[in-house]
């Protein structure tokens, strides 16, 4: 059944994908792709491109965003065929985000050439001087290509094949919107400083800010940057969107702040936007020193864009007429990234208009804002001429409502304090109560403590006899060895319980790793983990498991294959394959040394863990 598996695996594989000669492109996402993820990262080209290995290559799709491990390389497959025509091709990745792809590609059964593209590398190196990441394909030829992606946060791994003259069209149609919607921007910045520079409202000069920083995020997420500004600097590139995204919550929520007045309309959410601001800022700070990688934790900033959000419709019901072009600006925004994101999980299909929606939701949301500033300042014209007649009877009714409250309010205080007097007494009495009955719970949890003591005494005693005997079953097996932490530990202590001494000089000291046990020496620092010269060596399936496997193999096979299988939901072959390695030892050094290693994990752990 495994090689009729493999053999359909390697048929499907080996099928090249034929491009239409009428088509001038084919976009393929990573459902639609032949991938394998490597957990390990310790795969090579020439390991992927095996016969042997072919197998691991799969479609998947149902995958989804969330299903992206950042910490894994993912290889993918492509076997296709290129029509003829007058002109080349071009094999194009979107993200440019993306830190390393590496492609292999093999023309017409030739030699592999291998292709480093991706933003950690100076933008100078590439062959095709794009925002995007682009190598030329001859057409009339058979290409087989492993790609190998590497990223620190989710990369959208979706590939494009297409001709020359689609990808001229493309880009110059591209790079005509970026003109525009940059040019839109430089404009409406310009227009709101010398707004400012009229009537000397600081809320323009941060509403302008504002605007920069869209710019600058965007020049960011779409390569734009890269390409004109710092195209030699890959490192800060890679920083550059996190503190241009930052600078748009900063300045945005100033400005909001500033513009809706939630100081006074809106004073506990002010309160709160101030708290999360701030929050957001240190995270920044230590993002930018310490730790960048939590720049791709970028729906961080979903959480202060609602709180405004809230704010302005909060701020507009109450009355605040400004606000009403404020509401349909966030809304226009908020559809926005709203569309981006579900282009990302795949939920909507990639195509040109929505994959600008983010940059028209900038746009509108630019000129709705530029038109509550207006509309303000024309309110605020029309009220404050109504407002200057009804200050002085305001005034005088706002004494006599100050006076009617204040006589209410020491009516109010009497009352209280006799009400107060009261519940002093009741609380004293009610004190006295729980006092009484605190002493009484004291008794009987003294006399609960003991029974508990001689109860766990009696389980330790059943389940080391249980364990001698050979007769726990995986759930009670688990509930004594149940992390691959404790594992570690058996390991450890019983490899070394009669000293360190290193394998290579037999020196004797060393730095302990404190996150997998492992001991370096001192001398030549070799490097020497629990399981290294052990049948746990290499395994990809927790300890406990393998613990298990050993102790039921050293229980005369209970188990079958299947059952431990069912039981422990692994691959039957995993399992087999690990048994091989048992059974070598036993038969290499005997049972004695992996049940003391049992005997000896139990009870290490029977006094020092608490069990359950």
């Amino acid at each position: 059944m495994f090689i009729y598996i493999l053999i359909l695996s390697w048929q499907i594989l080996s099928n090249p994908l034929e491009i239409e000669k009428e088509k001038d492109e084919v976009i393929l996402s990573l459902e639609e792709l032949y991938s394998f993820e490597d957990k390990s990262n310790q795969l090579t080209f020439s390991d992927v491109k095996s016969p042997s290995f072919e197998s691991n290559f799969e479609q998947r799709p149902d995958f989804e965003p969330e299903d992206y491990n950042r910490n894994s390389t993912y290889w993918v497959k492509l076997n296709f065929v290129l029509p003829k025509y007058d002109g080349s091709y071009i094999m194009e990745f979107y993200d440019q985000t993306i830190d390393s792809i590496n492609v292999f590609i093999r023309q017409d059964k030739g030699v592999y050439r291998k292709y480093n593209l991706g933003d950690s590398y100076p933008f100078s190196s590439k062959s095709i001087k794009h925002k995007n990441f682009d190598l030329t394909l001859d057409a009339d030829s058979e290409y087989v290509a492993y790609i190998q992606v590497r990223n620190s946060q989710y990369a959208d791994i979706r590939i494009a094949i297409k001709r020359i003259d689609r990808f001229i069209q493309y880009s110059l149609n591209e790079y005509f919107l970026y003109g525009i919607f940059y040019g839109m921007i430089i404009i409406i910045s310009l227009y709101n400083l010398l707004i400012y520079l009229a009537i000397r409202e600081i809320k323009y000069i941060y509403y302008t800010f504002y605007i920069l920083s869209v710019g600058f995020y965007a020049l960011c997420i779409d390569g734009i940057a890269y390409q004109y500004l710092w195209p030699e600097q890959p490192k800060w590139n890679q920083l550059a969107y996190g503190v241009a995204l930052y600078s748009i919550i900063l300045w945005s929520t100033i400005f909001s702040i500033r513009f809706l007045n939630t100081k006074i309309r809106a004073p506990k959410l002010h309160k709160l936007i101030l708290t999360i601001l701030i929050s957001r800022s240190l995270l920044f700070v230590y993002a930018l020193f310490f730790d960048p990688t939590l720049f791709r934790f970028r729906n961080v900033e979903i959480i202060l864009l609602s709180l405004i959000f809230v704010s302005s419709i909060f701020v507009f019901r109450r009355g605040y007429k400004p606000a009403r072009f404020f509401v349909v600006a966030y809304g226009i925004l908020f559809t926005g990234f709203l569309m981006r994101a579900l282009i990302n999980w795949s939920v909507i299909p990639f195509n040109t208009f929505n994959y600008y929606s983010l940059h028209i939701g900038f746009i509108l949301e630019m000129l709705f804002l530029t038109f509550a500033l207006s509309d303000r300042v024309r309110i605020l014209k029309s009220n404050r001429d109504r407002a200057l007649k009804r200050i002085v009877t305001q005034h005088e009714q706002n004494v006599q409502v100050i006076n009617r409250i204040n006589k209410g309010l020491e009516k109010k205080v009497e009352e209280r304090t006799s009400d107060l007097n009261e519940k002093n007494i009741e609380l004293e009495e009610t004190n006295e109560q729980i006092n009484k009955q605190s002493r009484e719970i004291a008794e009987i949890n003294s006399m609960l403590d003991l029974d508990n003591w001689r109860l766990k005494n009696n389980i330790k005693k059943i389940q080391r006899e249980r364990l001698l005997n050979k007769n726990l079953n995986f759930s009670e097996f688990t509930d004594i060895f149940r992390t691959k932490e404790l594992c570690y530990e058996i390991l450890a202590a019983f490899k070394w319980k009669e000293g360190y001494a290193c394998q290579k000089c037999n020196n004797r000291k060393y730095h302990l790793n404190k996150a997998n046990l492992a001991r370096r020496c001192t001398k030549c620092g070799y490097n020497e983990s629990p399981t290294a010269f052990t049948i746990f060596k290499g395994i990809k399936f927790d300890l406990p498991k393998a613990f298990f496997i050993v102790y039921a193999h050293l229980n005369e096979d209970q188990y079958t294959l299947d059952d431990l299988s069912d039981l422990m939901e692994m691959r039957r072959n995993t399992i087999w394959e690990f048994k091989k390695k048992v059974e070598e030892e036993i038969e290499n050094n005997g049972k004695s040394y992996l049940n003391n290693l049992l005997h000896f994990g139990y009870e290490r752990l029977a006094n020092f863990v608490e069990l359950k």
